[in-house]
């Protein structure tokens, strides 16, 4: 699996099996940055102060949208509990040639690598601050005894995959979401508006990342 330089000089990769990037073209980290932790974790935060947070997240990959969301974490003092779906995890060793940690403070670089292969067996403690789990599962088969502050839906584009962003699939994610809850996502679509609006959510159009006009983060009511 091959490395792509991003528009903003971070990189992602390629997965010719789904036949998209796992990050956008037009910068990696800008887009990781400004969807799920400025308008995801941040809004939620600024919503309700608290000192510690939950994030469920569709879709590891990379884990650039984690490491990011720990750095924040652990430099504003504020307890990660961080939980990742993925079906195909990375190799660690894919993972680390992404470099990224040239974003990150270098302790959350380094617990998050000597970690990241204990968290796919379960629910790790990383650091005093921040628990990892990555659930090498599929979707629809996952389940946990908990609900989360935040989901970060960031699957391959409905037009990959289509069974991701279906009514059967976003309302079971739905349910892992609190009341009050924030969900967000590159992506906005009529039917993505119509199915969350289904599910008890209000819809807010945000701006979107750099190549997208418009964005979806919807509060759980």
């Amino acid at each position: 699996m091959d490395y792509v330089i991003t528009g903003d000089g971070s990189k992602t990769l390629y997965n010719e099996q789904v036949g998209e990037h796992y990050h956008s073209k037009h910068g990696a980290l800008q887009e990781a940055k400004h969807v799920f932790l400025k308008s995801g974790l941040q809004f939620s935060l600024i919503q309700e102060p608290r000192n510690t947070v939950s994030v469920l997240e569709i879709g590891f990959g990379t884990g650039l949208n984690f490491i990011l969301t720990a750095d924040y974490c652990v430099a504003q003092h504020i307890a990660l509990d961080y939980c990742g779906i993925e079906a195909f995890p990375l190799d660690l060793s894919v993972i680390e040639q992404m470099e990224y940690n040239n974003f990150v403070a270098e302790n959350v670089w380094d617990d998050f690598v000597s970690n990241y292969n204990m968290a796919l067996k379960g629910e790790h403690k990383i650091n005093q601050a921040v628990s990892l789990q990555i659930a090498h599962q599929k979707v629809l088969d996952f389940q946990i005894d908990k609900l989360f502050d935040v989901i970060y839906f960031d699957a391959f584009a409905a037009v990959h995959q289509p069974e991701m962003w279906s009514d059967e699939t976003l309302a079971h994610v739905a349910k892992f979401l609190k009341p009050g809850g924030i969900f967000v996502t590159y992506a906005i679509t009529g039917n993505l508006k119509r199915s969350m609006k289904a599910l008890g959510f209000s819809i807010e159009k945000a701006p979107g990342a750099p190549g997208k006009r418009e964005m979806l983060r919807a509060i759980k009511y």
